[in-house]
């Protein structure tokens, strides 16, 4: 059996912004002296005049994103994701979210797998954050492949763009005939019956391997891969719920403000389910590898399937199962409003 090819979102990124910078003579590409690392660098090599280094001054990096595209350029501003939207919060709230300007944030080193930097590097809110400033598109793909489309079609888009990329290598799923990308739009990966796992980033591999060894054991998973948390694709996860009558969530995120309570929020207004969320459980991540820090927290594939058992199975204590005793505190189960 041939290894599986795994790519960093990050080196997507920064490739994609190259090909595009041949199309779009009006792209340019702003970093806070991170360039290296969140790989903008390869554009500025192809691209010297249109790439700004800010130095470590992110709020300001915003303002001047905001300010060129206002003379018509399309301005990528990339950090990473603990600065890019944590430092830069204001900036981004009230000069590129309030006027909507057509401004696109590429942040990269998000979750957990930024690894050995530790709790400081390891933005687990971002998505929220982003999330919560009206108009914004959020974008978190899955593997190198999609993160490709999703910068070509944030380029095309016009309003403000935040997406997500990861450091660490993961493994690349979409090289496959007949993949699609289309902003706003989930894709079902696997069908099933019995429960359906919505996952986003480098979770939905998880999941995948995860519903492999469910079937295993006769259980049939609906894996369902959303690309973009915001704008939801609602009716896709509505329809798949109606149908398993369970809903597993699953992001390198916090459970709170992320994918977890984005499809919660969908579920509970119009098709009230019981989910469980697989994430982040409300604490601070730690230094450690990217791969220990994921079976540590339980996001690697066999987390997901013991949380997937867990809140299925009956005998694991309470109405919607127990904590494994994981180094994640808080409940993980949430019964969307009006469930049973």
């Amino acid at each position: 059996m041939s290894e599986v090819k795994k790519i960093a979102t990050r080196e997507a990124f920064g490739e994609t912004l190259v090909e595009l910078g041949k199309k779009h003579p009006e792209l340019v590409v702003l970093d806070a002296d991170l360039a290296a690392a969140t790989k903008t660098a390869v554009f500025k090599k192809s691209f010297p005049d249109r790439h700004f280094d800010c130095g470590i001054a992110e709020a300001n990096m915003m303002g001047v994103a905001a300010g060129l595209s206002l003379v018509g350029k399309i301005p990528v501003a990339s950090s990473f994701a603990m600065f890019a939207t944590g430092r830069a919060y204001e900036q981004i709230r009230n000069s590129i979210g309030y006027p909507h300007l057509n401004v696109k944030i590429g942040a990269s080193h998000a979750g957990i797998t930024v690894g050995e930097d530790g709790a400081s590097h390891q933005c687990n809110e971002d998505i929220a954050l982003m999330r919560s400033i009206p108009g914004m598109v959020v974008m978190n793909p899955s593997d190198a492949v999609e993160a490709a489309e999703c910068v070509r079609a944030a380029i095309e888009y016009v309003g403000p763009v935040y997406m997500r990329f990861g450091r660490s290598a993961v493994p690349v799923i979409n090289d496959r005939p007949g993949y699609h990308f289309e902003m706003g739009k989930g894709i079902v990966l696997r069908e099933g019956t019995d429960v359906t796992i919505v996952a986003t980033g480098i979770l939905v591999s998880s999941t995948l391997e995860a519903a492999e060894k469910l079937a295993a054991e006769g259980i049939s998973a609906e894996v369902i891969n959303i690309h973009t948390i915001k704008p939801l694709d609602k009716e896709l996860i509505i329809n798949s719920a109606k149908k398993t009558g369970k809903v597993v969530t699953a992001e390198e995120h916090s459970v709170i403000g992320g994918l977890g309570s984005a499809v919660c929020e969908a579920l509970s207004e119009e098709c009230p389910t019981k989910v469980c969320r697989i994430g982040i459980q409300d604490v601070f991540g730690e230094s450690g590898s990217a791969g220990e820090l994921l079976v540590k927290y339980g996001l690697d594939g066999n987390g997901v399937l013991q949380y997937r058992k867990e809140f299925c199975d009956p005998l694991s204590g309470g109405k919607y199962g127990k904590n494994s005793g994981s180094v994640n505190s808080g409940s993980r189960y949430y019964a969307a409003w009006g469930a049973d």
